[in-house]
């Protein structure tokens, strides 16, 4: 059965270092109320930020909410259980956190938590109309939510596809994993903030239009970090081989020309290798929406699941 949006009715909560972002989908998967808060960081403040959402989605839909909420957050999340941990964008470090019980005692609904790219790519499922999925989210790291035969394929230790962490340069710069030449130290908003820094606004947005303008260090900036995507796409489609490949995350919102580049990268890499080019891999690469919130969108369909 091929995921849709149609027939769903939701809450979902993307709970992220700097934003919590919730929507409310309505039976034929439109987004009838979506809220931003900033978070507020460390366990009482995530708790207290979800709350505060929560409450104004419900005055912005009109009446109660209350059917059951998924929330999705970045860290190791165990589903079943309900717990959080080293989750160090939102400062919370160390043991296990019950996020799933304290949110379900403060918002007064049953609660889901699952991680916050994992959510994600249920939406992108939706979206694509396909149960193969690879959800790629390029943002302050790296990672990929991963769809098989529908499901989510989480791993045993809640760490499938942290593609952001596998090593491509042993001369490389060194990872916040700890190991050497990751390709998130290449491909993420992090990595391109450093080899890019803008005074004002995303970096991204400022690299792609210099190397639009033809600025040759923005060109050069610009092809390692698609090189680095595409590097990515490249690993994820050799290892689950996917029916799609959705690009999403805070540095997608560049638009088109950041899936023009890595498409053009991956036609790159696959001149040399007649097994890489049947693939197809760049036939099969789109990207999220501009300004769509997959993430909360995604969080709302964990909750329907």
């Amino acid at each position: 059965m091929r995921a849709a949006l149609t027939g769903t009715r939701g809450v979902g909560l993307d709970i992220g270092g700097t934003k919590t972002h919730g929507v409310v989908l309505g039976e034929d998967g439109a987004i009838l109320a979506q809220v931003r808060e900033s978070t507020r960081p460390g366990a009482d403040g995530v708790v207290a930020t979800a709350e505060r959402v929560f409450e104004a989605l419900a005055r912005e839909s009109g009446g109660s909410l209350g059917c059951r909420v998924g929330v999705g957050v970045p860290g190791l999340v165990d589903s079943e259980r309900g717990m959080l941990r080293h989750a160090v964008n939102l400062g919370v470090n160390g043991d296990d956190l019950p996020l799933r019980d304290l949110l379900a005692e403060r918002l007064g609904v049953p609660v889901v938590v699952e991680n916050d790219v994992n959510a994600a790519a249920l939406a992108a499922c939706a979206l694509v109309e396909a149960d193969d999925v690879v959800y790629l989210s390029v943002g302050t790291g790296l990672a990929a939510g991963l769809v098989v035969d529908g499901r989510l394929r989480r791993g045993e230790h809640g760490a499938a596809g942290e593609i952001g962490h596998l090593p491509v340069d042993p001369a490389g710069d060194p990872c916040g994993c700890g190991q050497v030449g990751c390709l998130e130290t290449i491909a993420s908003g992090r990595a391109l903030a450093r080899a890019w820094p803008t005074p004002d606004g995303p970096p991204a947005a400022a690299l792609f239009a210099a190397a639009a303008a033809g600025d040759p260090a923005a060109i050069a900036v610009r092809d390692r970090f698609c090189w680095g995507v595409a590097s990515a796409v490249r690993a994820l489609g050799l290892t689950i081989d996917p029916e799609r490949i959705v690009l999403g995350g805070g540095v997608a919102e560049v638009g088109e020309p950041l899936r023009e580049q890595v498409v053009r990268q991956l036609r790159t890499l696959g001149e040399g290798s007649p097994f890489l080019a049947s693939l197809g891999l760049a036939d099969r690469l789109s990207m999220v929406p501009l300004h769509y919130p997959v993430a909360a969108v995604g969080a709302a369909l964990v909750a329907a699941r």
